[in-house]
């Protein structure tokens, strides 16, 4: 999915260069657009991460509690 969203990036970076009207700002913009996507999606994946340990702490919690009850 990743490698489709960059093609079309790309590709709309190569149609705003061809374009007359301010190009150099429009690529740039769009540019920064795609860069800012991907720090976005690498802090989502990090905060998954965390959200995926805190899970597994829990579920060892949960474990260790129904042991105790015994």
């Amino acid at each position: 999915m990743k490698k489709i969203a960059v093609v079309f990036a790309s590709a709309s970076l190569m149609a705003l260069a061809a374009c007359g009207e301010k190009p150099a700002n429009e690529t740039a913009n769009a540019s920064n657009a795609v860069v800012e996507n991907v720090v976005e999606n690498a802090a989502n994946a990090a905060d998954n991460a965390a959200n995926a340990a805190n899970a597994a702490g829990n579920a060892a919690n949960v474990a260790a509690n129904a042991a105790n009850a015994n």
